[in-house]
C-alpha cells in the first residue's frame, strides 16, 4: 500500500491541500514503512494565471477548471491508495475519490505519527 501526505516541510501534514508544495509518499508492507520519497505537488501558485472566480451560488472546486487542477494534483500520486491532508475543499476531496485515492482529513500534523497509527490499524482522525 502507498500512502501520500501533503506537506511543505517533509515532516508535517499541511493544513491546506491546494497550497501544499509536496507529497511525502510511503510504501507500507506488513504494517511497516519500507520506503519513503518526496514528490513535487502542483498547487495554487502554479495556477495563479487561471481564473479562480466562482459564480454566485456555485460550489467551489466543481467547475471544469478545478477538475483539471485536481487531475494535475492527483497525477503525482496516482499509485497511492490514501492521501493524508489537514484540510481540503469538497471539490478536491471528491476528485481524489474519483481517482481512487481515499483522502483522510486529520488533525494529526506529524506524518510519521499518522503513518504509525495507520500501520497499527488505529485511527487518529
Amino acid at each position: 500500500m502507498k500512502i501520500a501526505a501533503i506537506s511543505d516541510d517533509g515532516t508535517s501534514i499541511s493544513q491546506h491541500f491546494g497550497k501544499a508544495s509536496q507529497y511525502v509518499v510511503s510504501t507500507v508492507e506488513d504494517g511497516k514503512v519500507v520506503n519513503q520519497e518526496t514528490r513535487p505537488k502542483v498547487g495554487h501558485k502554479h495556477f495563479s494565471a487561471s481564473d479562480g472566480s466562482v459564480a454566485h451560488g456555485e460550489r467551489h472546486g466543481y467547475d471544469a477548471g478545478s477538475e483539471a487542477k485536481h487531475r494535475s494534483m492527483a497525477e503525482a500520486i496516482a499509485d497511492c491508495e490514501v492521501l493524508l491532508v489537514g484540510g481540503m475543499g469538497w471539490g478536491a476531496y471528491e476528485s481524489m475519490m474519483n481517482y481512487n485515492i481515499q483522502p483522510i482529513v486529520t488533525d494529526v500534523d506529524n506524518i510519521e505519527r499518522q503513518y504509525s497509527s495507520i500501520c497499527r490499524g488505529t485511527s487518529l482522525i
